[in-house]
């Protein structure tokens, strides 16, 4: 089944305003994040904003911080609430030692604790900012504790994966019932994806096979970030197929900050299809 995720309207905030509502603490390990008397109106704004929230933490250095986040008077319209729950629980899974929010209003009070009850998360909601910001220094920092993650997938495994097709300049990858676990898994497919182009020293239409694939949450942040680099590199376009509903979403949700258009097809078959159009010089 198809997803439409087609915002109304643009986003309706700019970078430098987000920038402006970001602090990160250092000594405390904290990232501020005020969003009071601030209004997510559609996905487009929540999109714009998850994405710069998730630049400004690769270019700080590091990857783990706790959570500070001001709810004051801050709305969220009924047709941004999807986008907002997903792309957070996406950057707490990847970033968060620990989330704290306050000064929420009742209505956004009840939606935040109705998330927590469906994805199994603690709201941590607080009246005043003293009060968490308290919680958060409570909380034990992981950053010592360097995270290594068990590799599931082997170069090889990736390689076979792939095709390509000189005579139609297409670049086949075929990720079917691959799971991505974590931050590893994407880079080790990314890194072979990455030497394989460069051994081709050309750019290629890419057509890409997501029958069964499974992105966990929190490799969203790092797929989606070496995905971006990889098509601006090497991409003369892009087409996917087969994804299950909930890769889908996700693809769609980031093709609307990302600036690209999802290309997403039933079949193999319809996929090319597009690429054939993408020749022509179709939209």
């Amino acid at each position: 089944m198809s997803v439409t995720l087609t915002p109304d309207a643009p986003a309706t905030h700019s970078q430098h305003e987000i920038d402006d509502r970001v602090v990160f603490h250092e000594d405390d390990q904290i990232l501020e994040i005020d969003l009071s008397d601030y209004t997510l109106e559609n996905s487009a704004d929540v999109n714009l904003l998850y994405d710069r929230l998730e630049t400004l933490i690769a270019e700080s250095g590091e990857s783990q911080w706790f959570f500070l986040i001001n709810y004051r008077g801050t709305k969220i319209d009924p047709g941004a609430w999807f986008a907002h729950a997903r792309r957070g629980k996406d950057l707490n899974l990847a970033h968060s030692m620990g989330s704290v929010r306050y000064d929420a209003s009742e209505d956004t009070r009840r939606q935040i604790e109705r998330s927590a009850g469906t994805d199994n998360f603690d709201p941590n909601l607080f009246a005043d900012r003293e009060s968490a910001y308290e919680r958060l220094k409570a909380m034990p920092s992981t950053r010592v504790h360097k995270i290594v993650h068990v590799p599931n997938h082997s170069a090889e495994e990736f390689r076979r994966r792939v095709t390509f097709n000189e005579a139609d300049d297409i670049m086949e990858i075929d990720l079917t019932d691959i799971a991505l676990e974590h931050s590893r898994d994407v880079h080790d497919l990314y890194d072979v994806l990455d030497a394989m182009i460069a051994e081709t020293g050309r750019k290629w239409y890419f057509l890409i096979n997501y029958e069964n694939t499974k992105i966990f949450s929190c490799a969203w942040v790092e797929y989606a970030a070496r995905g971006k680099a990889f098509n601006e590199a090497g991409s003369l376009g892009s087409v996917r197929f087969a994804p299950g509903s909930e890769t889908e979403t996700d693809i769609r949700l980031r093709a609307e900050s990302g600036g690209f258009r999802p290309n997403i097809r039933n079949t193999r078959e319809e996929a090319l299809e597009r690429i054939a159009e993408l020749k022509r010089g179709e939209d």
